[in-house]
């Protein structure tokens, strides 16, 4: 997506379709496995969320892309992220769940994404609606997950 003046977006959301809810890595690996994972994401980011550059507590995203013609989720890599940046990334969860909106602040979010992409309010809403579209569409389809077996045999 692009802005009104063409920028591109620094900050995306990014909606796992819900038929992939709670397939995860760190679900899938031990705990010693996850933290090699995300400290490497975080070492490789230079200790910064690698979106808004931001030196505070970090989390490890996955990165995931999605063939829409043979329905294939792929684990692209990793990514260390604020927790202003993941919760855009996860705006289903921060926003639109009960635990979500007792835990952010969602006028907070919302200028966390409108600064970082030097747009206003109505492109974040224009975004959210757009990625929301998508959401429901890949929702209505059964992922296979290649990622996860080859996880399992490392």
């Amino acid at each position: 997506m692009t802005v009104e003046n063409n920028q591109s977006l620094k900050l995306e959301i990014e909606l796992v379709p819900q038929t992939c809810f709670y397939s995860n890595v760190r679900k899938v690996v031990s705990d010693s496995k996850w933290d090699n994972i995300r400290k490497k994401a975080y070492r490789e980011a230079g200790y910064r969320c690698s979106i808004c550059g931001a030196d505070e507590q970090l989390h490890c995203h996955e990165i995931w892309s999605y063939d829409d013609e043979n329905h294939i989720q792929h684990l692209e890599g990793f990514q260390a992220l604020c927790e202003n940046c993941h919760m855009i990334k996860h705006t289903g969860f921060s926003m639109h769940t009960e635990k979500g909106k007792e835990i952010f602040d969602q006028d907070e979010l919302i200028e966390h994404f409108c600064d970082i992409n030097e747009c206003s309010r109505d492109d974040f809403f224009k975004h959210k609606e757009e990625a929301f579209d998508t959401w429901s569409e890949s929702s209505k389809q059964e992922w296979d997950q290649p990622w996860m077996d080859r996880l399992k045999e490392k």
